[in-house]
């Protein structure tokens, strides 16, 4: 089930005394966890940290004096260990993650009910992903804005009825946040319409589209079922539903459902990629980013069967390199290359397309 069966060091941070309490008892149950020690606070993480030698750490993002953003923009140039952020539905994770955070879990709250046993299982899974990720060390420059593309008519790419019935269906998991937002940032306001799956609990994809919106040239909103795919605009499949794209005479749109989950996720990447092979086929391009597991590579395989241009991200700038990984070895992708460098072959691609 898990990457590796070795033990995995896990050092929680916290400073509820009671939710400490919740994860350390639970985590010492899981098999290949260690639960080496905790934290109350950022402070705390800090002096405790070289002297226990963690393989991964699980935080809050809100806590007194030191935040977690603040912290992991010390801690993760300085010493890039795996972070899992054990937050409540804010958009400061996102900040977090941007500075190095591997991924995240939605802390259970009222609404959720009794649900401390699905939060911890998930919890578990996350620690022995991440145990074997490659953390991103963020770059100085990590101040994106929008261009001035969104407010010129045709951006890079210019007037194309062949582009206006392209669909480019993207699809990513662990690392996914921040490796999407380097792709779309560099996409002009005229990008042809764009489907997105990434493995996110309720909540956080409607925050994270609002994050995209603000910082790239296209439009990106999380998808309500009957969005039509226009030309410089984005959709997110919504937390705990699928999305499939589906075609009524000339015009795309998205079916987003309360389904069974399909390769382990709701939404899956596979449901969306499949979609694509079946409505859009040689005016598709597919594009699979870093996570864990196969989600997609069946997907995107039988994109490329039906003629969709693929791409998936390389080993080297992937925080995972499982998903993409599969992809190409199951011959589902036509090239690979970095997140810095997809957006070029993409645009390449389009001009060549119109």
């Amino acid at each position: 089930m898990y990457p590796s069966s070795k033990i995995i060091k896990v050092l929680v941070v916290d400073d509820s005394i009671f939710f400490r309490k919740v994860l350390i008892d639970n985590l010492s149950k899981m098999d290949n966890i260690e639960v080496i020690g905790y934290a109350i606070n950022a402070f705390d993480a800090k002096k405790k940290i070289p002297l226990l030698n963690p393989d991964v750490i699980t935080m809050d993002v809100e806590m007194p004096g030191l935040n977690g953003i603040e912290f992991l923009k010390q801690l993760i140039p300085q010493n890039p260990i795996p972070v899992i952020l054990v937050s409540s539905l804010n958009i400061s994770v996102f900040e977090a993650l941007s500075a190095g955070a591997v991924d995240f879990v939605r802390k259970p709250d009222a609404s959720q009910g009794n649900n401390i046993q699905n939060f911890m299982s998930d919890l578990g899974r996350k620690i022995h992903i991440a145990s074997n990720a490659k953390v991103r060390v963020p770059s100085q420059a990590q101040q994106v804005r929008k261009t001035s593309a969104r407010q010129t008519p045709h951006g890079l790419l210019g007037p194309s009825a062949k582009l206006d019935g392209t669909i480019i269906a993207l699809g990513a998991s662990t690392g996914g946040t921040e490796a999407t937002l380097s792709v779309l940032k560099e996409l002009p306001a005229d990008t042809p319409g764009m489907v997105i799956v990434q493995h996110m609990p309720p909540g956080f994809t409607k925050m994270y589209a609002d994050r995209l919106d603000r910082l790239c040239s296209m439009t990106v909103k999380e998808a309500k079922n009957g969005d039509k795919i226009v030309r410089g605009q984005a959709l997110i499949a919504p937390g705990d539903m699928q999305m499939k794209v589906v075609k009524i005479g000339a015009q795309y749109s998205v079916s987003c459902f309360d389904g069974e989950k399909v390769s382990g996720h709701k939404p899956s990447v596979d449901v969306l990629f499949n979609s694509m092979a079946d409505s859009v086929k040689t005016n598709g391009i597919g594009i699979i980013l870093t996570g864990m597991g196969r989600d997609g590579a069946a997907g995107i395989c039988r994109m490329r069967q039906n003629g969709a241009y693929t791409i998936g991200q390389n080993k080297e700038s992937c925080v995972v390199y499982g998903m993409p990984m599969v992809a190409y070895e199951m011959g589902g992708v036509c090239t690979q290359a970095s997140c810095e460098n997809i957006p070029n072959i993409l645009m390449q691609k389009l001009r060549s397309m119109k």
